[in-house]
C-alpha cells in the first residue's frame, strides 16, 4: 500500500500533471470564442509549423527539464536536450511530440474533471443531497448506495493524476532526447576529454614519479656514503630534478585550469642527456648511445620518445637501483627506435603489468607504434619503435 501511495507524496507528480495542462490553455481559450470540435483541430495543425521553429526544442526541453523530472533545470541524467532542432529529423521529432502533448493533456483534463465533478456528486449523494444527472447516467437524485460508486471513482482520478504524467515523462527522452549526430558528437567529445586525463595522468605519473625516485635513491645513497662531497652533489641533483618536477607539474596543472590553454614547451629528446645525468647521479652506469638528427624530430614523437626514455630509466632506479644500463636512441629509416636494458637484481620478478609500463605501450600506441617490455636475455628491456611520419 505505502508503494502505491508514493507517487502521491512526490511534487514531480504534480508538475507532470501541470506540464500537460499548459499544453491546452491556448486551445481552450478557443472555446469561449466558438465551441465546437473543429477548434481542437486547427489547434492540431497550428503546432505543425510551431515545432518547425528550431528554437522550439530549446523551450520544450527546458520546461520538460523542469517539470517532468526530479533533477531540475540542469537536466542532468534526462536524456532531453535543450539546444535548438539542428535537423529536420530534430523538427519532425518535435512536432510529433507537441502533438502528442496536446492529445494526452487533453485527455488527461477532460477525465480529471469529469472524474472529480462525479466524485463530488457522489459525496453529495451520499450525504442526502439531489443532484443532477452527472457525469454517470444513473447518478440523480440521492441514495446511500451511491458510496459503494465512490472508491472505484476515486481509484480512477488516482490513475488520471500518476499515469498520464509518467507517459509522457517516458516520450520525452525519445522525442526531446538527442539525435545520432548529437549522441555521437557527444560521444566524441567524452572521448577527447578521457583522453586528455589519461595524457594528463601519464604526465604526472612519468614526470613527478621520476623526481620523487630520483629524490629517493639519492637521499639513501648520500644517507649510506656518508660522505660531505657525495651528499653535496645529490642535494644538488635532487634540488635540480625537483625544479624540472615543479615546471612539468605547473604546465599540467596549467592545462586543466584553461582548457584552451595550449600544452606548452614540454621536453624533447634534445633535452635527454639530462635524463642521463640524472640516472647517473644515482648511482646508475648508463652507458648511452644516441644518434640520428634527434634534433630535427617531429614534435609528438620527440615529446613521446621522452616520456618513455624517463619511465624506463625511473623503472631501473626504482626497481634495479645502481646497475650498468645501456641506454640505445636512433632514428632512421623513417622511425625512431629506442631501448633501455639493465640486468635483473637476483631474485627479482617483474610482471610487467604496472600503470608506467603500461602508459609506455599507450604512448607508442597511439602515434602508430609499438612498444614490447619484459625480460630478454637475463635483462630487463624496454624496446619501442616510433614512426616518423
Amino acid at each position: 500500500m505505502a508503494r502505491l501511495l508514493r507517487p502521491f507524496g512526490r511534487v514531480v507528480t504534480y508538475t507532470r500533471l501541470l506540464h500537460l495542462f499548459i499544453a491546452i490553455v491556448w486551445p481552450s481559450l478557443w472555446l469561449f470564442v466558438e465551441e465546437a470540435w473543429w477548434t481542437w483541430v486547427a489547434a492540431a495543425a497550428v503546432l505543425v509549423p510551431v515545432g518547425l521553429v528550431p528554437a522550439m526544442r530549446t523551450v520544450e526541453g527546458l520546461q520538460a527539464r523542469l517539470l517532468l523530472t526530479a533533477h531540475g533545470h540542469d537536466g542532468k541524467g534526462t536524456g532531453i536536450v535543450v539546444a535548438p532542432s539542428a535537423s529536420w529529423g530534430d523538427r519532425a521529432r518535435l512536432v510529433v511530440w507537441l502533438e502528442a502533448r496536446l492529445l494526452l493533456g487533453c485527455a488527461t483534463a477532460l477525465s480529471f474533471a469529469r472524474l472529480l465533478l462525479t466524485s463530488v456528486d457522489l459525496v453529495l449523494s451520499v450525504l442526502g443531497r439531489d443532484v443532477g444527472e452527472g457525469a454517470l447516467p444513473f447518478l440523480d437524485g440521492r441514495s446511500p448506495w451511491h458510496l459503494l460508486l465512490l472508491p472505484p471513482v476515486l481509484v480512477a482520478l488516482a490513475v488520471t493524476v500518476v499515469v498520464p504524467g509518467r507517459v509522457v515523462s517516458a516520450l520525452a527522452p525519445r522525442l526531446l532526447g538527442p539525435s545520432p549526430a548529437e549522441r555521437l558528437a557527444a560521444l566524441e567529445e567524452r572521448t577527447e576529454q578521457l583522453l586528455e586525463r589519461n595524457r594528463i595522468a601519464r604526465e604526472l605519473h612519468d614526470s613527478i614519479g621520476h623526481a620523487l625516485t630520483v629524490a629517493v635513491v639519492q637521499a639513501g645513497a648520500a644517507r649510506a656514503a656518508g660522505d660531505p662531497a657525495f651528499t653535496d652533489r645529490a642535494l644538488g641533483a635532487i634540488e635540480e630534478t625537483g625544479r624540472a618536477a615543479l615546471d612539468d607539474l605547473e604546465r599540467v596543472l596549467g592545462v586543466l585550469r584553461e582548457s584552451e590553454r595550449p600544452v606548452g614547451s614540454r621536453p624533447t629528446l634534445a633535452d635527454a642527456g639530462r635524463l642521463l645525468d640524472s640516472a647517473r647521479a644515482s648511482g646508475a652506469e648508463v652507458d648511452a648511445e644516441l644518434s640520428g638528427p634527434l634534433d630535427t624530430l617531429p614534435g609528438p614523437v620527440s615529446r613521446e620518445g621522452y616520456r618513455i626514455l624517463q619511465e624506463a630509466l625511473t623503472n631501473v632506479l626504482r626497481h634495479a637501483g645502481a646497475v650498468p644500463v645501456r641506454v640505445r636512441v636512433e632514428a632512421a629509416g623513417g622511425a625512431l627506435a629506442l631501448e633501455v636494458r639493465n640486468p635483473l637484481p637476483a631474485g627479482a620478478v617483474r610482471s610487467g603489468r604496472g600503470s608506467g609500463l603500461r602508459g609506455i605501450r599507450e604512448r607508442a600506441a597511439l602515434l602508430g607504434g609499438r612498444a614490447r617490455t619484459g625480460v630478454d636475455d637475463g635483462d630487463w628491456q624496454v624496446h619501442a619503435e616510433l614512426p616518423l611520419h
